[in-house]
This record gives C-alpha cells, sequence and structure tokens, in this order.
C-alpha cells in the first residue's frame, strides 16, 4: 500500500520484552481492530515482525510501530485526557513504575491524567482484601507524589473494601470501575459512599484477565517458532486512551503488553 510508513522495530540488550498493540495505527496496511486484547491479535502483531528478527535473538525485544499511538504535542496535552487502566500479571511492584514510565514514553507525556489499578487475579476460593491491594496502592502514591499521575483509581472494589481503602490511603482514590456483567445496577451502599467521599463510580466489561500467561505464550510459539516461550512471563498489560476533553470522544486508544525473560 503506497504512502504507508515502514514496519519499525528497536532491539536492546536487557532482560525485557515490549509489544505494543493499537486499534489506530497509520502505519499498517491493515489496521487492528477490537476493544480488547486477544490471543489472535497478540498473534498477529507477533507474525508482523518475526521475519525481521536475527537468527539469534537478543534478551530484549522492542517492537513499536511508528505513530501508532499519535504521541501529544505539548500544544494539544491540554486538551486531552491521558488515562489508563493497568492489569498487573505478577506480584512484582516494580512493574507498577516501569508500566507508567512506558506509557508516558510512547504517548510523549509527562504525567497520565488517570491510573486505574487492576491487581493480579486471585487463586481460585481467595477474597480481596485490604492487605492484598496495600503494596501496589502504596507504589501508586508514589507516582503521584512525584507527579507521573495526576489521579488513581481501583477497579471491582465492593463498598466495604473501598471504604477500607480509603480510610487507609494517603492518596484518595478518585474513582472505581464496577462490572456490570456482574451487577447490572450499582449496588445502593456503593452509589451512596462514593457520592459522599466524592468517588467516580464506572462501568466495565473488562475480564479478570485480558489474557492470561498461557495465552500470551501460546501466541508467541505460533508467531516465532524459534522463541523459547517457557523462558519469557507476562508482567502486566496496559490500556491506554486519549480522550479530546471538549468533546469527550476518543482521540485514540490501544495497548501495552510487557513480558520479561527469566534470568538462565
Amino acid at each position: 500500500m503506497s504512502g504507508v510508513p515502514p514496519y519499525h522495530q528497536r532491539l536492546h540488550q536487557r532482560q525485557s520484552s515490549l509489544v505494543q498493540h493499537t486499534m489506530w495505527s497509520h502505519t499498517l496496511a491493515t489496521r487492528v481492530k477490537g476493544s480488547t486484547i486477544t490471543p489472535d491479535k497478540v498473534n498477529e502483531i507477533l507474525s508482523r515482525w518475526k521475519h525481521r528478527l536475527p537468527q539469534d535473538l537478543p534478551d530484549t525485544i522492542d517492537c513499536s510501530i511508528p505513530q501508532a499511538t499519535e504521541a501529544i504535542t505539548p500544544e494539544e496535552r491540554e486538551e486531552l485526557k491521558v488515562s489508563v487502566k493497568l492489569f498487573i500479571c505478577e506480584a512484582d511492584l516494580s512493574s507498577i513504575k516501569d508500566a507508567v514510565d512506558k506509557s508516558c514514553q510512547a504517548l510523549a507525556v509527562s504525567q497520565l491524567d488517570s491510573v486505574i489499578i487492576a491487581p493480579p487475579v486471585l487463586p481460585e476460593g481467595e477474597s480481596q482484601t485490604l492487605e492484598n491491594l496495600q503494596p501496589a496502592w502504596t507504589e501508586l502514591e508514589g507516582l503521584v507524589q512525584s507527579h507521573k499521575i495526576a489521579a488513581i483509581g481501583t477497579s471491582d472494589l465492593d463498598k466495604e473494601l473501598l471504604e477500607q481503602l480509603y480510610n487507609w490511603a494517603q492518596v484518595k482514590p478518585s474513582s472505581n470501575q464496577v462490572n456490570l456483567a456482574s451487577c447490572c445496577v450499582m449496588p445502593p451502599d456503593l452509589t451512596a459512599f462514593a457520592k459522599e467521599f466524592d468517588i467516580q463510580l464506572l462501568t466495565h466489561n473488562d475480564p479478570k484477565e485480558l489474557i492470561t500467561a498461557a495465552s500470551f505464550q501460546e501466541a508467541v510459539q505460533e508467531s516465532t517458532q524459534d522463541l523459547k516461550v517457557a523462558d519469557w512471563r507476562l508482567e502486566w498489560v496496559l490500556r491506554y486512551s486519549i480522550i479530546v476533553k471538549s468533546r469527550g470522544i476518543i482521540k485514540a486508544k490501544g495497548y501495552l503488553v510487557h513480558s520479561k525473560r527469566n534470568n538462565l
């Protein structure tokens, strides 16, 4: 297709890999569509650059698509809101700062307006507790204090747990997402608490895991036969939205997916 910029990739010698996926890429002959990242989409992305990789893979593969995220210029920054939802796949808290840094770099901004965190999925039969949330929230508070994030929010907390977090936290949650798949109507007690303490209630239909570690490895295996997928683990998935404030429309939306190679 004429006028389509060439696909670009960067390779570094570190122990991680980053795959960037966007729904609004002007650099691809065929745009990647859909509202949720799936193994098929990961497979499609990997397939586009696998033939460009050297025979001996480095420890880090950092793939990006030029203009895919439509980097924000300083002139338009005040007109746009940059919102992120971060799905943590492992308990390594350093991945939170890493995800925020990488999204800021990809979007060419110094601060994210809002970050909602979805903690790692708990084992079957376990319930979310304040103790589980505290380490990640403390990490987010540090990023607010260093001006990397303006506001932080939670996902799928009931009234009791949201109240516990609010009372404990130094930086209070500004929002809480509720999955309407499990709750057709906002619980009255949650609505009342959120209204009293100025917490915005949002709805979503995300699965607990946007993509499982097993599905990610399967997609990698299908797209890059020479890559030892067992050496890599999925650390986090981040979805970003760039919204035009005055019009309330989404200018761009996409995903960052980060995996890391185990030390050999």
